[in-house]
Parts: structure tokens; C-alpha cells; sequence
């Protein structure tokens, strides 16, 4: 069950027609470049985005060699269909558009905004179910809280998705926070055991 060509070029050919001049065309594929943060960062800057969603078995290859600027994957799975990636996509991107969030910084100080996972956020109450709220987060010390917040960000990288760091490289402070938060885990960890 592969798409044809001429029914996908002429669905493209409307789509092209009433999209911005110079809209970028996608195709969405398990074989195409892995979509991340900045991707949808350049994406937003784009006149424009077409997204061509293939089902089953794809499309013909003649229509992607012919018809589409580039090919994106949103992960290592394969979908029934693209139209879930083509969400996917679209959410990631549009949320980077001017008044699509509450506050402008919301975009910037968040997972991936610099190559590492966020950091634990918390709300009230500042006690529940014997768990507390950070002291540093009530401080009111600003630089204390953006030092907690990047140790924190670095350890979960680290934790969870150690590929990022390798990636993205380490500057000297951070390097020091993040042997702070392994030797802080170290210590908890130990103390739980017993």
C-alpha cells in the first residue's frame, strides 16, 4: 500500500498554491531526519509549512525525489501514518509563535531550549505526602535558584538522556554542579539503603 504520485501532486500543487511564497515542504517518514527542538526553532521562522503525511507503507518515492525540500522523522517507531507526526510537528512549532504562550520566556527556559531536560518544578502546597518543596525555590535568591535549577537540569540529563550532555559539552560550572548532584545522589541513594 504505497501512495501514488499523481494524487499526492495534486493535493501538494492546491497546497502549495494557497500557502506563503517560498513554504517549506515536508515529508513525514520513519527514514527522515530526526525533528528536535531546533528544527522547530528554524521551522518557525519559515514563510511557510507544508507537511506531506504518508500512510502505511509510504509514498512513492518519485513524489519525495520530486516534490518535497526535505524529510523528518519524529522518532525511531513506526506510525500507521504521519498524521500523528504531522501533529506532532505542528504543536512543537506553533508553540514557538509569537502569543502562542502566556509568556515568551516560557519558550526559552524549558526542556531541549539548551540541550538539557528541565529541571523538577513545584506548586502548593509546599508539603505533601511527607514531600517538600525545595528551601532554595522559596528563597527568594535568585542566583541560588538558577544554580539549583541548572544542577537540577544537568543531573536529570544526566539520569535520563546522558546523550545530550555528550552533545551539548559541559563549561567549567556546570561540570561542577553536575559532580555536586552525583555526589548529593550518592548520599541520598545511601542513605535510603539502610
Amino acid at each position: 500500500m504505497v501512495l501514488k504520485v499523481e494524487p499526492l501532486r495534486s493535493a501538494l500543487r492546491v497546497a502549495v498554491a494557497s500557502a506563503p511564497a517560498g513554504a517549506r515542504r515536508v515529508y513525514l517518514g520513519a527514514d527522515g531526519r530526526r525533528f528536535d527542538q531546533s528544527m522547530a526553532r528554524a521551522a518557525r521562522e519559515w514563510p511557510g509549512l507544508i507537511l506531506v503525511a504518508g500512510r502505511y507503507e509510504g509514498v512513492d518515492e518519485r513524489f519525495i525525489e520530486a516534490e518535497v525540500d526535505d524529510q523528518w522523522s519524529i522518532g525511531d517507531y513506526v506510525l500507521t501514518g504521519g498524521e500523528l507526526a504531522a501533529l506532532v510537528v505542528i504543536d512543537a512549532i506553533g508553540r514557538l509563535l509569537p502569543g502562542a504562550l502566556g509568556s515568551a520566556e516560557s519558550a526559552v527556559q524549558e526542556s531541549f531550549s539548551d540541550g538539557l531536560v528541565d529541571w523538577p518544578h513545584y506548586t502548593r502546597p509546599p508539603s505533601l505526602d511527607g514531600r517538600t518543596v525545595p528551601e532554595v525555590l522559596a528563597s527568594g535568591d535568585h542566583a541560588a535558584i538558577r544554580r539549583w535549577r541548572l544542577q537540577q537540569a544537568l543531573g536529570r540529563t544526566w539520569l535520563r538522556r546522558p546523550e545530550l550532555l555528550e552533545r551539548r559539552g559541559m563549561n567549567e560550572e556546570e561540570r561542577a554542579l553536575l559532580e555536586e548532584f552525583k555526589i548529593e545522589r550518592a548520599r541520598a541513594h545511601g542513605a535510603n539503603r539502610r
